[in-house]
């Protein structure tokens, strides 16, 4: 029955991959092998000799000795769980998002497109990989992601240049994300997991982290792509709204706030997420009773403006496959999970990999192993990998090994484009093809992942 579940796990993985040639939207494989793998999961409950149990981050014993009844609330409790956490990631993201189309239904981001004043490509380009990279650390590089898109969506009019800059955006996003124990969901499972501080987080991986953004930007520089300066028509400047810039400081100082209210509170991001997604509405519900010209709609959309409330019409636009999507493709990878898969796979390497590189701890685990987990993570995810990896490794707070696993782990899954949040939220947003990332962005994303890891192995002899 594992098998079965890897083979859906692969055919719904490959339907993804392929979605431009077959010409199904990717959310219909990905909702259909979540459901398809815990179904089977279900079905073949007494023929499964382990079970992972995500709580605890380790595989349960004697769970093929319990009784069918026990198996059973075992397994609806774990769904439960990774529904829960699941669910937590795509609320928060919903709430991002709609704050995001809040701050554009008043043009708030032609207030940044207004300070964007040159029109060559590689100074734009290094302007949002510095942006992505410093955004990341502060408000995780998910939202990053969102906001710096959706930026990009008013600075660069032709798709075909845009998804180049979001490629590197992905990049830099997930490497902001890296260093920071609130940049990247794996770096704050390490550090909720008391694994590493944030004042030794920051210094072992700040330089890696800023070469793996820094030197594929720099590659980028000299490709065609980022030649030239980019074709701005020029339009008669239509009347902004009073309220753009007031509501753009007021959406990105709301999203600022998130980890803020995490660190005081301890609540999940998605509590603060829910809190400064009212207060945005609030304020853009007063502000929207005045009336007001909208900038780049036409009269059929200002009347859509006319009748609904700014809250309404922000949900409206938001991509709602791009959720589902998540959905599907994270439930999946948890069902693999739960069947102790995963951390099958992560114990086997560090079993069965030669002892290669320098050796990290007493356990004897190399680096090369770590950086296969890194390649994994874009394979695979990220989160169960390190999930796993919390289970199979005893080291103390800040032992050097942690800190390699959140760069790998953080910068690994830039190399594909589903192998990161960041990088599902981008292709949802720009459509972008898993063929094309993977000819024009991966060998990017790959050498800045190596030069990172060279960078660190270098930087722990410092510490």
């Amino acid at each position: 029955m594992e098998a079965a579940i890897i083979l859906v796990f692969v055919m719904g993985y490959l339907a993804i991959t392929l979605e431009h040639s077959i010409k199904i939207d990717k959310l219909i494989p990905a909702l259909v092998m979540m459901a398809i793998c815990w179904a089977l999961i279900a079905l073949g409950l007494e023929s499964f000799p382990q079970w992972f149990d995500s709580g605890k981050h380790a595989l349960l014993e004697n769970f093929g000795l319990l009784e069918y009844e026990e198996k059973t609330h075992l397994m609806e409790e774990t769904l439960l769980h990774h529904l829960g956490k699941t669910s937590e990631i795509l609320v928060f993201l919903l709430g991002a998002m709609t704050i995001v189309e809040i701050i554009d239904y008043f043009d708030g981001f032609s207030t940044i497109k207004d300070f964007i004043k040159t029109k060559k490509k590689t100074k734009i380009l290094w302007i949002f990989s510095i942006l992505a990279f410093i955004l990341s650390a502060i408000i995780d590089n998910l939202t990053a992601t969102i906001v710096l898109i959706s930026i990009l969506q008013k600075i660069v009019k032709d798709r075909s240049v845009r998804i180049w800059f979001a490629g590197l955006i992905i990049i830099a996003a997930n490497a902001g994300g890296a260093w920071s124990p609130i940049g990247d969901v794996t770096t704050t499972m390490l550090w909720i997991g008391k694994k590493v501080t944030t004042g030794h987080l920051i210094g072992y991986l700040f330089i890696p982290s800023l070469l793996c953004m820094a030197v594929p930007s720099l590659i980028a520089s000299f490709l065609p792509a980022f030649k030239g300066d980019l074709d701005i028509e020029e339009t008669k400047e239509k009347k902004k709204s009073k309220f753009s810039a007031t509501m753009l400081y007021l959406g990105l100082g709301a999203i600022v706030f998130v980890p803020i209210f995490k660190m005081v509170t301890h609540l999940p991001p998605y509590v603060g997420m829910m809190l400064s997604l009212g207060v945005v509405a609030t304020f853009a519900e007063i502000y929207s009773s005045s009336k007001f010209s909208m900038t780049e709609h036409g009269a059929e959309e200002s009347d859509a403006h006319a009748q609904h409330s700014p809250v309404h019409y922000s949900l409206s636009k938001i991509e709602l496959p791009s959720i589902l999507f998540f959905l599907g493709i994270l439930m999946a990878v948890a069902a693999l999970e739960s069947l102790g898969i995963l951390f099958g796979f992560a114990s086997s390497l560090q079993e069965t990999m030669p002892q290669l590189g320098t050796e990290m701890h007493s356990g004897g685990v190399s680096d090369l192993v770590v950086l296969l987990l890194g390649i994994g993570s874009a394979v695979i995810d990220n989160v169960p990998l390190v999930a796993a990896s919390l289970g199979m490794f005893s080291e103390p707070l800040d032992h050097e090994l942690w800190h390699f696993i959140a760069f790998s782990a953080g910068t690994g899954g830039s190399m594909l484009i589903i192998g990161s949040a960041a990088g599902v939220v981008a292709m949802g947003m720009e459509k972008i093809d898993f063929f094309w990332y993977l000819k024009k962005i991966s060998w990017l994303a790959l050498i800045g992942f190596l030069v990172g890891s060279v960078a660190f192995m270098v930087t722990r002899m410092l510490f």
